[in-house]
């Protein structure tokens, strides 16, 4: 059987820009189980009814949906949500990473600003960014892009975000209440939480399905199978240790792959139907592209393809609503802070 629906890449500025107008004075944003998400603005489409080339795409929306928040909120009050990000090193995909959350700011009205300090520059150096934008007040959001050159404790500058600009949302304080019933987190972190959109976007059912969710990681693993017990999954994280991590993700409704090894997920690992999320980006060489690489995710999709009924390619799938989720997080924050609703 082949996947009839394939989450699909659709992420240039110019089609994005296709989708902003939409009715502005609706609400854009919903919340399910107490996370808040971008609303949804047309009916779910049924997995099998959609091309794999779809060119309305889950992160189209969001953009356009975004861009029209964000006009409804200068508009009404004046204010333009901001979002500052904070680069150490030369790093050339973290400087890629940081040119597209740009071009997405820009894309959707959202102010941007960036600290770009050297490899060798000190932790108070990049302690005294962090302080500047918290108390900057045309600021909403800031994003400390990782990996940290390894002088740097991560930790120790990842706290020194004010939690109500953490749109990363990789406060600690963020994450205890997202682990906890009844409590809910100011943000969710970026790529959990587009995972989780991509499944309610195409109208994938997570309530009773059997979930898992391979890697551990603080920034994905982790977080993205607390969310999914949120929306009722029964969910198991396969590990470094875990044993027979085949035949348990062969159990699985809903597979998400986020370990970052090179075609680990085979197509053996997968039950047929099954609706997979590969998170995985990773370079293997290929002397055909001008870059010398391409990039490949962690679930191997020529096979996985014929067996799973929905699947996200690399590059293409997971990256732009990451993208999107952080631009959600940000017109949050900017309607937080000034009690726009």
């Amino acid at each position: 059987m082949s996947a009839s629906m394939v989450f699909t890449d659709c992420s240039s500025s110019t089609n994005a820009a296709r989708l902003l107008p939409l009715r502005r004075r609706s609400p854009l944003l919903r919340t399910n189980n107490g996370v808040v998400f971008p609303r949804r603005l047309i009916n779910p489409i049924p997995p099998r009814s959609l091309a794999i080339h779809s060119s309305s795409s889950p992160s189209q929306l969001s953009w356009g949906e975004i861009a029209a928040e964000v006009l409804r909120m200068k508009d009404a009050i004046g204010t333009v949500p901001g979002l500052a990000v904070i680069l150490v090193g030369d790093r050339e995909e973290s400087a890629t990473y940081v040119s597209k959350k740009k071009e997405a700011c820009e894309v959707v009205g959202i102010n941007s600003f960036e600290v770009h300090l050297p490899e060798d520059a000190t932790e108070q150096e990049v302690l005294n960014s962090i302080s500047g934008f918290n108390e900057d007040p045309s600021v909403h959001g800031i994003l400390v892009q990782l990996p940290l050159p390894s002088h740097m404790d991560e930790q120790n500058i990842l706290n020194a975000v004010s939690i109500e600009k953490d749109v990363d949302g990789f406060h600690p304080l963020n994450i205890g209440c997202l682990a906890m019933r009844g409590r809910e987190p100011l943000f969710v972190p970026c790529t959990p939480k587009g995972c989780i959109e991509l499944l309610h976007r195409y109208g994938i059912p997570i309530k009773g399905k059997r979930a898992v969710v391979i890697g551990r990681s603080n920034i994905v693993g982790m977080p993205v199978a607390l969310l999914l017990q949120r929306e009722d999954a029964t969910v198991s994280i396969v590990h470094s240790r875990t044993k027979n991590p085949e035949e348990l993700t062969r159990q699985a409704d809903i597979v998400i792959a986020a370990v970052g090894k090179t075609n680990m997920v085979r197509g053996s690992w997968i039950k047929p139907g099954a609706v997979v999320i590969d998170v995985g980006i990773n370079p293997v060489e290929d002397k055909k592209k001008l870059s010398g690489f391409r990039l490949v995710g962690d679930v191997c999709y020529k096979e996985a393809k014929e067996i799973a009924s929905a699947i996200t390619p690399v590059p293409g799938g997971v990256g732009p609503m990451t993208i999107a989720m952080l631009l959600c997080n940000t017109l949050i924050s900017a309607k937080r802070i000034h009690n726009f609703q």
